[in-house]
């Protein structure tokens, strides 16, 4: 039986599995983000139907590095750059599903987890509702009814949980980094200039 608190996840084909421990409002921050690299990311993956939502947004949940866990399928993760920035994309190679979204590497501690990996219903119950959206002027649509969350305010949200992170020494404790040199689990790729063309971005 799951302690509580614990939102469970899986990649499409079930063979990625695990969970987020002590999911809730006041342990992370759920999102819907609309940047054009999230979008790019899932479009490029493929999953764009059961990932994005109308107005072409990413449902995303981020909390601290240590409490995601990989239960099954270690030997499936993959990882990517979309582009020369930081921000690492992880995926399941087996079914293209994809999972979280890191920094490069474990020395900025946190943990986007893609919530459609998760079961509607429970992460309503624990999570409840996005506080709001990032990114909307990027959004597919009419963004006008959506409630705005400044970048730069989300981030300020989540600078105390890095600090927690570190002096715990929780940043050492996850799942997708080595514990000693903080680099990523699974050597990450960049985008090609070809793929990068497929997705009308060169």
């Amino acid at each position: 039986m799951s302690a509580p608190g614990t939102l469970p996840f899986a990649c499409q084909c079930g063979t990625v599995t695990g969970a987020v421990l002590k999911a809730g409002p006041s342990e992370g921050d759920r999102v819907v983000c609309h940047c054009a690299d999230c979008r790019d990311l899932v479009r490029h993956l493929r999953q764009e139907e059961r990932v994005l939502d109308d107005l072409g947004g990413t449902d995303l949940y981020q909390s601290r590095c240590a409490r995601v866990e990989l239960h099954t399928g270690r030997d499936q993760l993959a990882s990517l750059h979309m582009t020369s920035g930081k921000t690492l994309r992880w995926y399941a190679s087996c079914c293209n599903s994809p999972l979280f979204n890191t920094y490069a590497n474990g020395k900025v501690p946190y943990v986007t987890t893609i919530l459609a990996n998760t079961d509607g219903a429970q992460r309503e119950a624990l999570l409840g509702s996005p506080i709001g959206h990032v990114f909307p002027e990027q959004a597919t649509g009419d963004a006008s009814a959506l409630t705005p969350m400044p970048f730069n305010r989300l981030m300020r949200r989540f600078f105390w949980r890095m600090i927690k992170d570190l002096l715990a020494g929780d940043h050492r404790r996850s799942a997708l980094f080595d514990p000693k040199t903080l680099e990523p689990v699974v050597s990450p790729r960049r985008l090609t200039e070809l793929e990068q063309k497929a997705l009308g971005r060169a």
